[in-house]
């Protein structure tokens, strides 16, 4: 009895400590997931699409879940991931979850799930889009937020694009509010382009007066290229609305050539990103464990194919659908890798005693892309 009430109490702490310690972008998880069903939705089995789809919606519940119970509880810790400039952007997360698995709901003609998750999303991410940069401005009246510079920054283009597909995939069901949503798409994809130039500037500006380490070259930075993929997709659903709504007609003619520049960018980042993740794990010998942010690698990998399936097939750039196909079984395999890593991780976890150390790689004292110390799964 007194063992069987040890390890109730020993499974107890483990779930308090894992939502205490929950990484803020972990719902990075959801975004990745959502996408690939989408991708398999168009470009694998049927079957395949809807079991990921299951996946990620699982994730999203007990992400909330965790999410709720953190504010509630745990409120200094998410204090403390607010005030740190190299984790605070991982919150966009949430917005970029929830618009990707709307967006994938509508494919199987659920427009309405779509518009829900679509305004807790945006709800969300006006919190986030003003309290985010207000509580670095003013906040911090010393030390400079450029060392927490990171990939997750990226994370604000990719939820703000998120919106933008969001709103312009409601248009062709809401023909009432036809105008209002596409006007919402396409100012948020000019906010995103905007935002995604000033941030690559700041994260240039810090690999070039930061030294660059393996621990602070972490997965987000593959965000780099995905945000620019779903500008591509985001710019890709805005022109499939009528030139008769006056805002397409203004802004499409550019839309349609920056929408390519934007392709083109992140494919050009591509090769640069596999030479850093070979410097990280091969030069200096990186250990490839779990951590939440490997779901930010699998991400832009989906957005890309998706992204350039639905270009491809707007703009008719015939070579855009064999590289989306071949992009899509690259990000499914990603997947089942990261997920692999985490059921393992979770299997050993649930061996150790409570007091066993982090693995390998997995303390801040790494670096600051690198998971908290006593983070659980």
């Amino acid at each position: 009895m007194k063992v069987e009430v040890s390890r109730q109490a020993l499974d107890r702490g483990r779930i308090t400590a894992s939502v205490k310690n929950l990484h803020p972008g972990y719902f990075a998880y959801v975004m990745a997931t959502g996408i690939v069903s989408t991708a398999a939705y168009s470009l694998g089995p049927s079957w395949l699409s809807l079991a990921l789809l299951a996946a990620a919606c699982a994730g999203l519940v007990i992400l909330g879940v965790a999410l709720a119970a953190r504010l509630i509880f745990f409120r200094a810790a998410v204090a403390a991931d607010v005030r740190a400039p190299d984790r605070v952007f991982a919150f966009f997360t949430i917005t970029a979850g929830m618009d990707v698995l709307g967006v994938r709901f509508e494919l199987d003609g659920y427009p309405a799930v779509t518009l829900g998750l679509a305004t807790a999303a945006a709800a969300v991410w006006l919190l986030l889009t003003y309290g985010v940069p207000a509580t670095l401005l003013l906040t911090r009246a010393h030390d400079s937020v450029l060392g927490g510079v990171n990939g997750t920054w990226l994370l604000w283009i990719v939820a703000t694009q998120s919106l933008s597909t969001a709103a312009a995939v409601l248009v062709r069901h809401s023909p009432s509010q036809a105008i209002p949503l596409a006007e919402a798409a396409a100012g948020l994809w000019s906010v995103g382009i905007i935002i995604y130039l000033v941030i690559i500037t700041l994260i240039l500006l810090r690999w070039l007066t930061v030294p660059m380490t393996p621990a602070t070259l972490g997965p987000p930075y593959w965000i780099l290229m995905g945000a620019t993929a779903i500008s591509v997709l985001a710019g890709a659903r805005y022109l499939t609305l009528p030139r008769t709504i006056p805002v397409v007609a203004a802004t499409a003619p550019f839309a349609e050539g920056f929408t390519y520049t934007l392709w083109a960018f992140g494919t050009w980042w591509i090769p640069l990103l596999l030479i850093l993740g070979s410097w990280r794990h091969l030069r200096h010998h990186w250990p490839l464990t779990y951590e939440p942010t490997l779901w930010s690698i699998v991400f832009p990998l989906g957005m890309y194919s998706v992204a350039t399936l639905a270009y491809g097939r707007q703009a008719h750039i015939d070579f855009m659908e064999p590289l989306a196909r071949l992009m899509f079984w690259a990000s499914l395999i990603a997947w089942v890798l990261v997920a692999a890593a985490f059921l393992v991780r979770v299997a050993r976890h649930l061996r150790e005693p409570a007091s066993a150390p982090a693995p390998p790689g997995s303390g801040t004292a790494a670096g600051r892309d690198a998971v908290p110390e006593k983070e659980l799964p």
